[in-house]
């Protein structure tokens, strides 16, 4: 198993030419192209805000006004993950003409769906910075520090989740529906639309069992409470345990290695 993960450094030039390949088939053929990167999440955003600012106004309290930022802080790392696992979860199945050949490593299709997830989540940001500026909210720059940590965080473990969704989606064909729902579920089971600090002491308490609040929690710390970031402790414990996911994840993925060019 080690051995074919230290290959992956090796590889690192084909997952960069499959991540470009990814971004660009993505959009080909329509009139927008990359400009989709940038109005899918101002779409998803007007969507959310109209339900929640409109539809049905006073469910959140007002230490999360302008509340269109405070969501959009949650919905753009939120869509990079739930992309992530969708698309990675039948890459091996959309890929099987590669993963027959004896020399291509399987792992990369996942790995690139991550990546290539990532890229639109990096190009999402300005947008972020747009409204930052457009509300006067100004991250602290110390707070800022923080942000790679909780990209890296959440990149190992969304990659580690996409390893074992992917190696099981290929003899599980019904799992993508499974995870389709169960996404749905995990978003409102994590503080997006709503604050952490509404949680009342059971509900936090079972908020604090899922992975992805503290991902969430820690990008609002930085870049809607400025000076808050109280969720440091809870975050390196989620990079640790990311880690060794990873590798539980790269184990399972490695045993059922031989038997995907079977079943694809």
């Amino acid at each position: 198993m080690f051995s074919n993960l230290a290959n992956l450094i090796r590889y690192r030039g084909l997952i960069q030419s499959l991540v470009a390949r990814e971004l660009k088939a993505r959009y080909r053929g329509s009139a927008l192209g990359f400009l989709w990167s940038f109005i899918n999440p101002l779409l998803l955003l007007s969507i959310y805000s109209f339900v929640f600012a409109v539809v049905i106004p006073g469910l959140h309290t007002n230490d999360i006004e302008p509340y269109a930022l405070f969501m959009f802080c949650g919905i753009l790392p939120w869509t990079w993950f739930s992309s992530s696992l969708l698309e990675s979860s039948g890459s091996l199945i959309a890929g099987g003409n590669l993963i027959k050949k004896v020399l291509f490593p399987a792992e990369i299709l996942p790995i690139t769906s991550v990546l290539a997830n990532m890229v639109h989540f990096f190009l999402g940001l300005p947008i972020l910075i747009a409204f930052l500026i457009y509300f006067r909210r100004w991250p602290d720059p110390l707070d800022l520090l923080w942000f790679p940590v909780v990209v890296v965080v959440q990149l190992v473990f969304t990659t580690a989740l996409a390893l074992i969704f992917s190696a099981l989606m290929v003899h599980f064909r019904d799992l993508r529906d499974i995870l389709s729902n169960l996404l749905t579920l995990w978003f409102f089971a994590t503080p997006i639309i709503y604050s952490m600090r509404e949680a009342p002491g059971l509900g936090k308490r079972v908020l604090d069992l899922n992975p992805m609040t503290h991902l969430i929690v820690s990008y609002q710390e930085i870049l809607f409470f400025p000076g808050a970031i109280g969720h440091w402790k809870w975050l390196l414990a989620l990079g640790a345990a990311s880690i060794l996911l990873f590798l539980a994840g790269y184990w399972v993925f490695d045993r059922l290695r031989d038997s995907f060019a079977e079943s694809v």
